[in-house]
C-alpha cells in the first residue's frame, strides 16, 4: 500500500524527469488527475491509463472538484499494489489535489512518494521571457475563480494556473476586476513548452473571449503600475517611523494622533457630502494613513500589528454575518439587525471586559446628532420605541410646549435637549439621517448668506445698516437667484 505522485511536466513526452520515466515504465497502470494532457500520449507502450476527468463534470462545485479526486486517489493507493498518481507540471506547484492527499496520508501512516516533473512556471516564464525573481505570485484558477477578491497583491505580478476552460476565465475575471481596472494587459499563455505554446496578450475585459483556452492555458497578471498594494503602504510609513525616516512622523503618538484623525474623518464626511470621487479616493487615502500610522506605532510598542487589526476584523465580519458564512436564515434587513444584537451581547457574555450593556459601547465623542441617533437605533433594536410614527410626532409636541412653559437656565437647555432628541427619533422614523440632514442645511443657509452679503456690497451698504426688511429682502433675492441657477 502506498501512493506515487508522479509529475508529467508541462506538456511534451521529452519533458519528463528521467525518475519520472522510470517509473512510468515499471507501472502496469496509472490514475492521471486529467487525460487531457500531451504528454500522456508518449508513455511507455502498454501503461494503461484512468483518469478522474469525470469529476470534473458530475461534481456541481469547482472547490469539490479536487477534494473528489484526492479521496479517490487515497482509497486507490490502500489497495496492497497501491496506486500510482499522475498530474501535470510538479506535483508541488498548483496541485492542490496533492496537498489533500499528502495531509490524508499522513493521518493514516499511508507512505507517499513524490516524483518531481517540470512545472508550468518555466516554460511559461520562459515563453513570456520573464524571471520568477523576486516576487511573482502563484495562484490556482479554480481558486481565484470561487473567490470574489484576488487573494494576492497587485504590485507583484501573479501566474494562474489552471485556466481551462472560457467559464472558468469569466469566474477569474470577474475576481480579478475587483482590484485590477477593465483593461489591464494580461497573458494568456497556451501550451507552454509544447510546440503549440502560444502567448496572447489582450486586456482584462476581454479574458473569456479567447477562442484559444484550452486545458493547457495560464494567464500571466502583471503588476499595476503604480505601488497600491497594503503592504506597499505599511513599507512606506514604517520607513517614515524608521531612525532614517522623517523627524516629525517618529515623534508622533497615539495621543498626539487623536486630532488628525478625527479631522481626517469629518473631511471624508464632507468628500461623501460633496458626491465628489476624487476628493473621496483622497481623503479615504488620509483617513486609512492614520490607520496604518496607529498599527506602526503599536507594533513599534509591542501592543499590536496591523495583522491583529485585520485578522480581529475578519474574524468578526464572519462570525456577525452568520446568514452569509453559515446556516442561519434571514428575511431581509431587520432580521439582520435582530440577529446582529444578538450576537453582540453574546460576544459581551463571553468577553473578558466588563458588559457595558446595549449603549456603553457607544463612543462618548460622537457629535450629539450622531450619539442621538445611535442610541434610539440601538434602543430600538431590543423592543424599546414607539410603536408607530404617531407617537413620536405627539413627543415633539409636547417638548415644545415644555420648552416654551420652562424656565430660563438650566431647565430651559435640558427641555431643548429634549426637543432636540425627539426631533432626531422623527428623523429616523422618517429614515433621513439627522447629522447630513443639518449639514446640508448649514450648507444651504450660508450659501444663501453669501449671496446676500455679496448683494448688500453691490449696493454699497453694510448688512449692519440695513433694516430687518431689507435684510428679508436680500435672503428672498437669494432663494430665487439659487432657484433659478438651479433650474
Amino acid at each position: 500500500m502506498s501512493i506515487v505522485i508522479v509529475g508529467l511536466g508541462p506538456g511534451h513526452p521529452d519533458q519528463l524527469t528521467r525518475e519520472a520515466w522510470r517509473v512510468l515504465s515499471q507501472a502496469s497502470e496509472i490514475y492521471a488527475r486529467t487525460a487531457r494532457h500531451p504528454t500522456l500520449a508518449g508513455l511507455p507502450a502498454g501503461l494503461v491509463v484512468h483518469s478522474f476527468d469525470d469529476l470534473y463534470e458530475s461534481v456541481p462545485q469547482f472547490e469539490q472538484v479536487y477534494a473528489a479526486i484526492a479521496a479517490r486517489v487515497l482509497a486507490l493507493g490502500q489497495r496492497p499494489q497501491g496506486v500510482v498518481y499522475a498530474v501535470p507540471g510538479h506535483p508541488a506547484i498548483g496541485e492542490a489535489t496533492v496537498g489533500l492527499i499528502r495531509a490524508e496520508a499522513s493521518k493514516i501512516g499511508l507512505p507517499v512518494r513524490v516524483v518531481s516533473g517540470l512545472s508550468f512556471v518555466e516554460p511559461a516564464l520562459t515563453a513570456l521571457g520573464l524571471d520568477a525573481l523576486p516576487d511573482l505570485q502563484i495562484a490556482d484558477a479554480l481558486e481565484l475563480a470561487a473567490r470574489h477578491h484576488p487573494p494576492f497583491q497587485p504590485d507583484s505580478p501573479a501566474l494562474v494556473a489552471q485556466l481551462y476552460s472560457t467559464v472558468i476565465a469569466g469566474d477569474v475575471k470577474l475576481t480579478l476586476m475587483n482590484q485590477y481596472p477593465d483593461e489591464h494587459q494580461v497573458a494568456l499563455v497556451h501550451a507552454a513548452g509544447t510546440p503549440e505554446e502560444q502567448v496572447e496578450w489582450l486586456p482584462l475585459f476581454e479574458l473569456d473571449r479567447s477562442p484559444h483556452i484550452a486545458h493547457l492555458t495560464a494567464l500571466y497578471v502583471p503588476a499595476l503600475p503604480q505601488s497600491s498594494a497594503f503592504e506597499s503602504l505599511q513599507e512606506t510609513v514604517a520607513h517614515l517611523r524608521a531612525p532614517e525616516g522623517c523627524p516629525w512622523d517618529r515623534e508622533q503618538t497615539h495621543q498626539s494622533l487623536r486630532a488628525n484623525l478625527l479631522e481626517e474623518a469629518y473631511e471624508v464626511l464632507e468628500a461623501i457630502d460633496a458626491d465628489d470621487p476624487a476628493a473621496m479616493t483622497e481623503e479615504f487615502g488620509d483617513l486609512l494613513l492614520q490607520v496604518v500610522l496607529h498599527s506602526q506605532i503599536a507594533l513599534e510598542a509591542g501592543e499590536f500589528t496591523a495583522a491583529d487589526i485585520i485578522a480581529g476584523l475578519r474574524a468578526k465580519l464572519i462570525r456577525r454575518h452568520p446568514h452569509v458564512f453559515g446556516d442561519v436564515k434571514v428575511r431581509g434587513v431587520g432580521d439582520v439587525l435582530d440577529n446582529w444584537e444578538k450576537l453582540k451581547a453574546a460576544e459581551r457574555v463571553q468577553a473578558p471586559k466588563p458588559n457595558k450593556g446595549t449603549l456603553g459601547t457607544v463612543p462618548r465623542g460622537l457629535p450629539a446628532l450622531l450619539q442621538a441617533v445611535t442610541y434610539q437605533r440601538r434602543a430600538g433594536r431590543v423592543g424599546f420605541d414607539w410603536p408607530d410614527i404617531t407617537g413620536v410626532r405627539a413627543k415633539i409636541n409636547e417638548e415644545i410646549l415644555e420648552v416654551e412653559s420652562s424656565p430660563a437656565g438650566d431647565a430651559r437647555e435640558e427641555e431643548i435637549g429634549d426637543l432636540l432628541f425627539a426631533t432626531v427619533n422623527w428623523a429616523r422614523w422618517l429614515e433621513v439621517e439627522p447629522e447630513t440632514a443639518l449639514r446640508r442645511a448649514n450648507e444651504k443657509f450660508a450659501r444663501r448668506f453669501t449671496h446676500m452679503e455679496a448683494a448688500a456690497r453691490a449696493q454699497g451698504r453694510p448688512m449692519s445698516d440695513m433694516n430687518l426688511g431689507e435684510l428679508d429682502a436680500l435672503w428672498e433675492g437669494s432663494k430665487s437667484a439659487e432657484a433659478a441657477a438651479g433650474s
